[in-house]
C-alpha cells in the first residue's frame, strides 16, 4: 500500500490550501462542520461524521441563482454562476455516496443544474475512511461501507505513522502529483461494523402505503423538517425572488433557491390553498417512500447512506431503522 506521513500529509494538505479552497471537518463553535480552512491545522481527525453532510458545498442551503433587473419594458437577467475549485478533505464514504444519488438528479437527468453541475466539476473529493462505524450508522445496511472508496477521487485511511493513500480516479491521480508516498506492505486495518439493518425490498413498500403505522408514527412528529436539512440525499428545493434595493432608478429582484423539505406544513399546498399532504402521516410516509420506493423505482438503490444523521438529531426520535424493521417484519 502507498502510505504517506502525518508530516507530509499537513504539508501537501497546505500547499492545496494556497492553491484552491479547501474544505474539511473544522470546530465552529464546538460544532463540527465541513468548512474551508486555511491551513491543516485546523482540520478535525478523531470524529464520527460532521453534524452535516457535504452536500451543501454544492447544493446550498440558500444560494443566489440570478439578478433581474427592470428598466421600463427592459429586463435583464445576470446569473451568479460559482467560481473556483475546492478540494474536500475527510470525506465520510456516506457522505460520497450522498453527493452520488444529488449527481443523478442534478446532473443525469435532463435539464441539468448548470449551478450544481458547476461546483461538482471543480470539486476533488478526498475521502476518509471510518476505523469503525458510529452507535447510529447503518452504511453496510443500504449497499456502502466505512471504508468504501468508490464515490471518491482519493481514499485515506488512517495507519501507524500516517494514512494509506489510495488515488481511485483520474482527477485523484492528478492531486496527487508531487506527493511524496512510500511502498509498505500490507493492507489498512478493517473497520470495526454493526449489526446490519433490514433493508427491506422495494416492493415491499406499496401494500402498507395506507398503513395506521404513518399515522401512529407521526404523533410524535414535529414537522421541524431537521431530518432533510441533515440528510446527505434530500434534495428539495424552493425558489423565489425577493426584492433588492433600486439602482439607478432600476427595479431590482434576486431569485434565490433554499432547501425544503416534504416534512414540512406547507410543502405541497398549491394556488387556492389546498394541500393534498395536509396530514402529518402523509407527510411522513412519502419521506420514507421516498427514500426506500420512489426513488430506487427511478435509479435502482436507496436515497439513504445509513449515515444516521436523521437518527441523532431528530427532538422525538423518530428512527429510520425503526421503519425499515417494521417494513421488513411486516412484509414477511
Amino acid at each position: 500500500m502507498k502510505v504517506v506521513s502525518r508530516d507530509g500529509l499537513a504539508a501537501w494538505l497546505d500547499s492545496l490550501a494556497q492553491q484552491k479552497t479547501l474544505v474539511a471537518p473544522r470546530d465552529v463553535d464546538g460544532v463540527l462542520l465541513y468548512r474551508p480552512v486555511a491551513s491543516s491545522a485546523e482540520i478535525v481527525w478523531d470524529y464520527t461524521r460532521p453534524v452535516l453532510s457535504i452536500k451543501e458545498a454544492f447544493f446550498p442551503a440558500t444560494e443566489r441563482l440570478l439578478v433581474i433587473e427592470k428598466n421600463q419594458q427592459r429586463v435583464e437577467l445576470q446569473e451568479t454562476l460559482p467560481e473556483g475549485e475546492q478540494v474536500i478533505v475527510g470525506v465520510r464514504p456516506c457522505d460520497a455516496r450522498g453527493v452520488k444519488a444529488l449527481d443523478t438528479l442534478f446532473i443525469e437527468t435532463e435539464p441539468v443544474d448548470t449551478y450544481y453541475a458547476r461546483r461538482r466539476a471543480n470539486t476533488t473529493l478526498v475521502g476518509l475512511a471510518c476505523k469503525e462505524m458510529g452507535e447510529t450508522c447503518f452504511c453496510t445496511s443500504v449497499g456502502g461501507a466505512p471504508d468504501d472508496p468508490r464515490d471518491v477521487d482519493v481514499m485515506l485511511a488512517e495507519v501507524e505513522g500516517g494514512y494509506a493513500v489510495q488515488a481511485v480516479t483520474e482527477k485523484g491521480e492528478a492531486l496527487l502529483a508531487g506527493l511524496a508516498l512510500q511502498d509498505v506492505p500490507g493492507e489498512p486495518p478493517k473497520p470495526v461494523l454493526n449489526e446490519p439493518v433490514p433493508l427491506p425490498e422495494t416492493e415491499a413498500w406499496p401494500p402498507h402505503f395506507d398503513d395506521q403505522f404513518w399515522e401512529d408514527m407521526a404523533e410524535r412528529c414535529l414537522s421541524c423538517r431537521i431530518c432533510a436539512y441533515v440528510c446527505p440525499t434530500c434534495r428539495c428545493f424552493d425558489v423565489r425572488d425577493e426584492a433588492l434595493p433600486a439602482h439607478n432608478g432600476h427595479n431590482r429582484y434576486e431569485r434565490i433557491r433554499c432547501w425544503d423539505s416534504c416534512t414540512g406544513e406547507v410543502y405541497r399546498r398549491i394556488a387556492g390553498g389546498h394541500n393534498p399532504r395536509a396530514d402529518k402521516g402523509q407527510r411522513l410516509r412519502n419521506r420514507f417512500f421516498c427514500k426506500f420506493y420512489y426513488y430506487p423505482q427511478q435509479v435502482g438503490s436507496a436515497a439513504c447512506t445509513g449515515c444516521g444523521r436523521c437518527i441523532d438529531s431528530c427532538p422525538v426520535n423518530i428512527d429510520i431503522t425503526e421503519v425499515m424493521h417494521h417494513l421488513a417484519e411486516v412484509s414477511r
